[in-house]
């Protein structure tokens, strides 16, 4: 008898789930259909987005993050929706508690992951790079390859690509050779004593003044820095026209090449390391006045 009454108690049971799941069809057909037209909708919704975003800034980091936004919020919305049809208002209520909760916990645990996040957000809004700018930043010197909501992508003169995050990026220092189009080489070269300093002065600027690259909207600079060893030194500041890292090292090559020739066509000299060896204890003596009489005739 037990057993006959568990048995019509399950098959009641399952009666009750099969009529309560008729009687629910057309509330599922309904909450169905709206999800399809909420997925529908929600991909019209980010093209139109994309193009309204594309009128008004051409950053499309920007773009990608205000459509995607977008797109999950009206999913978001069809989802409630078809819950409500279905009935299920405390889920949706305890969803959105579940939600906040392991939202809250996610955002302790990926702290850098929402550093980046938000980093990224910012240059995207700030711009100050660009994709193919020349930038410097955490001591890595490349060009921009690409930027996301995580990471910048930085290629080396090398060859290797550095993925650097974006809180690294964002909170340091940031180089960007390519905003201006033009960058100054700084020359330091040096000069033997016996030379005259105004005539070098002029044969150097007449040199650097016959580059290709240089840039007319920027003086050139030329400053004597110090007595050096075995040369007074100086430094030619000048600009030029700058796109990429070959224009920069090809204008430094030009400018030493040129300042070499003038000096070799004007007979100024850049001088060798000089030493000069002095004998006995005071110094200044001579190497002959230091030997013995005899050694020293033998010497002369």
């Amino acid at each position: 008898m037990e057993i006959k009454n568990a048995s019509e108690l399950i098959l009641e049971k399952l009666e009750n789930w099969i009529h309560a799941f008729i009687e629910m069809l057309p509330n599922l057909g309904l909450a169905l259909l709206i999800l399809i037209i909420t997925f529908l909708l929600a991909r019209l919704i980010r093209k139109v987005v994309m193009r309204l975003m594309h009128r008004v800034t051409h950053k499309s980091t920007l773009h990608d993050l205000i459509a995607t936004i977008v797109y999950l919020a009206v999913i978001l919305v069809g989802a409630f929706i078809a819950l409500g049809v279905l009935n299920l208002d405390k889920t949706v209520t305890t969803l959105l508690a579940g939600a906040g909760i392991i939202g809250l916990a996610l955002g302790f645990a990926f702290q850098d992951i929402a550093a980046n996040f938000m980093s990224g957000i910012i240059m995207s809004v700030r711009m100050p790079f660009r994709v193919g700018d020349i930038i410097e930043t955490q001591d890595k010197l490349g060009m921009v390859q690409h930027m996301n909501l995580r990471a910048t992508l930085v290629r080396s003169f090398q060859g290797q690509v550095h993925i650097i995050p974006n809180k690294d990026v964002f909170q340091n220092t940031i180089t960007n050779y390519s905003v201006l189009g033009k960058r100054r080489i700084d020359l330091a070269v040096g000069v033997s004593y016996g030379d005259d300093l105004e005539k070098v002065k002029q044969v150097s600027l007449q040199a650097v003044k016959s580059l290709e690259m240089l840039s007319q909207q920027e003086p050139i600079q030329f400053f004597y820095t110090e007595f050096g060893d075995s040369s007074i030194n100086f430094e030619l500041r000048f600009w030029i026209s700058f796109k990429a890292q070959p224009d920069y090292l090809q204008a430094r090559s030009d400018a030493i090449m040129a300042i070499k020739q003038a000096f070799d066509e004007n007979d100024i000299s850049i001088p060798f390391p000089i030493r000069t060896l002095d004998f006995g204890i005071k110094g200044g003596e001579k190497l002959t006045e230091m030997l013995p009489r005899n050694l020293s005739n033998k010497a002369s």
